[in-house]
């Protein structure tokens, strides 16, 4: 997603660079330079991979190409779950010959969903299993009955919801909050890769393809129309899409759509160490103004640190970093109503990004430590297995608050510019001397004290 570190950067702190975004860097380089060049560069935006509902490919899974039984994986002798799809003809019979095909290696069909297609029938199973049978050995019995296309993989508890129920309570989420659109699509369509391009592309970067009204469909990719202006391209190469998979996907883009920007208005106030009450809510594009006169208080060493170059136009790209769409933003604001500090959480593909801008007379209160504690708390929610933070290697009080997390880190630098990623397998840890909690103002306006611990 989008994120503070060239590809060049990238490239020689050993991340890979995709061919694609090589491109853009040439186009780029021959316009732009420092702070212009680097943004021109974060045009993919991404949930992270390991949202539920978003499983990785494991070794339990066969495809109709990419699994033979030698090479099966046999699960415990407890029973398994399975998802599976097969396509079979449309005709009387074909359905009951699967269903008789499972029943003889009793196997327990536990949902079925039918996604009619133009020529043929794509059936979705979820599955229990004895547990001395493979993915090959389902997939070679479906075969034989009939089945063509068979895809398999293990499932968990979470499949156990039926579609109805999962479809609403993703709507659910989605009209709280416009944030969780990558998310709940991720979620709706399992492990995909999903980019929002913006309607106006940067300098030097090409713009969207434009995408028909309806959307466009094109078996493991679809396009849809981005309720900001753009195009939301999802891509899904292990699996095509089905027309039901399309319609449900557009459904929730035409819902986030129509009811607008929006984040959840609860907010935290919080006592900084010296006495000063400071409030902590989520961000969005309505605070641009704000974010841009904070910037015009800070230093260009305080800049610099987060955008790692010139900085002279930083200012306009708020739109992009305060969108809710790319990623999460939380603000610092005095009693007066003036942001002093900006927390952003960014998906960047399979990883994402914790980035930090706090005012200068702001700085070294732990105000900075509790936006990237309650960030890394987001990313833990999101399913993200990792965080990264790109700094300058004399940006101590950035190494400082990472550290601070408790957390595993691995670090990366080249010609100054220090890429630290925190691994969120365990919880992190509560930052000593960390800012405390007054109370909490819901978004209807109720003021509550915190619970106790």
């Amino acid at each position: 997603m989008s994120r503070d570190i060239s590809d060049v950067t990238r490239a020689q702190s050993g991340r890979s660079v995709h061919p694609w975004r090589r491109n853009v860097v040439q186009v780029a380089e021959l316009f732009t330079a420092g702070f212009g060049s680097w943004w021109s560069r974060r045009h993919g935006h991404a949930p992270p991979t390991g949202d539920t509902g978003a499983r990785p490919r494991s070794d339990a899974q066969a495809g109709p190409s990419d699994r033979s039984p030698e090479t099966s994986v046999t699960v415990s002798d407890e029973g398994a779950l399975w998802r599976m799809r097969t396509t079979v003809q449309d005709e009387p019979g074909s359905l009951a010959a699967l269903c008789t095909a499972l029943a003889g290696l009793r196997v327990d069909i536990l949902s079925l969903q039918t996604h009619p297609l133009a020529e043929g029938t794509v059936d979705e199973f979820l599955l229990r299993a004895p547990g001395g049978l493979t993915a090959a050995d389902i997939s070679r019995a479906v075969s034989e009955a009939g089945g063509s296309g068979t895809w398999i993989e293990r499932a968990d508890a979470h499949d156990l919801v039926d579609a109805p129920t999962r479809v609403l309570g993703l709507a659910t989420r989605t009209a709280l909050d416009a944030a969780e659109l990558p998310l709940t699509l991720r979620q709706l369509l399992g492990r995909c890769t999903i980019r929002s391009l913006p309607a106006v592309p940067a300098v030097g970067a090409r713009g969207p393809e434009p995408v028909p009204v309806e959307g466009a469909l094109e078996d493991t990719v679809m396009r849809l129309r981005a309720p900001e202006g753009g195009v939301i391209t999802i891509e899904r190469p292990y699996l095509p899409f089905t027309p039901t998979e399309f319609a449900r996907a557009r459904a929730l883009v035409e819902l986030d759509a129509r009811l607008g920007p929006r984040v959840p208005g609860s907010q935290d106030v919080l006592t900084l160490p010296e006495g000063n009450d400071i409030t902590v809510r989520r961000a969005d594009t309505g605070d641009v103004r704000a974010a841009k006169e904070m910037h015009e208080r800070c230093s260009t060493r305080t800049l610099g640190m987060r955008y790692h170059g010139p900085v002279g136009d930083a200012g306009r790209y708020l739109n992009h970093l305060l969108s809710p769409r790319f990623g999460r933003t939380l603000a610092v604001q005095t009693a007066s109503g003036r942001i002093v500090g900006l927390g952003h959480l960014l998906w960047d593909g399979d990883e994402t990004e914790v980035a930090l801008l706090v005012e200068d007379a702001w700085q070294r209160r732990g105000i900075g430590s509790e936006l990237l504690r309650r960030l890394v708390g987001m990313a833990v929610e999101a399913g993200c297995e990792s965080v990264y933070a790109v700094t300058q290697s004399s940006n101590t009080g950035m190494v400082a608050a990472m550290r601070a997390l408790g957390l595993p880190l691995d670090y990366q630098i080249e010609e100054g510019t220090l890429v630290i990623t925190a691994r969120l397998g365990a919880s992190p840890v509560e930052p000593e001397g960390a800012v405390g909690v007054v109370g909490r103002v819901s978004s209807s306006g109720e003021w509550r004290r915190p619970e106790a611990p």
